[in-house]
């Protein structure tokens, strides 16, 4: 688990369509857990290890997306702090 728990991780996975119930199923017999529940953590994990080009592209995707926002974040409050020192100089 990562060191910062995302509770989704370890929400089980529910049979509630075709695509689902295949994806149950094969984690299931790679991992075989004792509980047979499958958690979204379980699905990751095996879909990292076996079909890296889908969860690949997901993750850069998130990561840059993710990057362009922290940019954006810098760029709003570099310019909220000019205002307020321009607020300042103003009324001194």
């Amino acid at each position: 688990m990562s060191q910062i728990e995302n509770p989704s991780l370890l929400e089980k996975v529910e049979s509630t369509n075709s695509l689902k119930e295949y994806v149950i199923e094969y984690v299931g017999k790679q991992l075989r857990p004792e509980d047979n529940g499958i958690t979204v953590e379980m699905v990751i994990d095996v879909f990292a290890r076996d079909f890296p080009e889908f969860l690949l592209p997901i993750a850069e995707e998130n990561f840059i997306r993710g990057y362009k926002q922290a940019l954006i974040d810098v760029d709003v409050g570099m310019e909220l702090a000019k205002g307020e020192n321009n607020d300042k100089q103003e009324n001194s």
